[in-house]
């Protein structure tokens, strides 16, 4: 078996640009987590595909913007955990796919249980003027505790 041996300044500029997506995601759950919708919106392109649910999330970044309103109001306080994120660029280092582990925990405004979901981001970026940007951002539980979301869309684990 022959392996084909990427060049060093291929290999650092990779390791700068998956760093700057370790950054994009934690900056996401910063500022939801500090309630900053002006900052979440900005992460994201023009033209984005959000979804959270199947019956949940918006097209274009005015209508993701209009979807987190509620963040102040809805919750009381969260923590978003993101780890085991995983990075495959496409052909050149203008496009990424990202798969990321989540554990969200929620406090909520109403008298409720805090909520707790538990699943993956799977993202699409894009670098534009050298900043990454999601693109495509969807949402898959693994499982969910005293969730506001009834319905989510599954991780798809082999043999379910």
């Amino acid at each position: 078996m022959t392996t084909t041996q990427k060049p060093t300044e291929t290999l650092v500029a990779e390791l700068v640009e998956i760093e700057r997506i370790h950054r994009l995601l934690s900056d996401y759950a910063f500022h939801l987590d500090m309630n900053h919708p002006d900052e979440i919106a900005a992460l994201f392109t023009e033209d984005c595909y959000v979804a959270y649910g199947p019956d949940f999330g918006a097209e274009g970044r005015e209508a993701y913007r209009e979807t987190l309103g509620g963040i102040g109001s809805f919750f009381a306080a969260t923590s978003h955990h993101v780890s085991n994120i995983v990075v495959d660029f496409g052909l050149d280092l203008a496009t990424a796919t990202v798969r990321s582990v989540l554990h969200a925990w929620h406090r909520y405004t109403k008298d409720r249980p805090d909520g707790h979901f538990f699943g993956q981001y799977h993202d699409e970026l894009v670098r534009i003027d050298g900043d990454w940007r999601f693109e495509r951002r969807e949402l898959r539980a693994a499982g969910v505790v005293d969730f506001h979301v009834k319905k989510q869309i599954p991780i798809g684990r082999a043999g379910s």
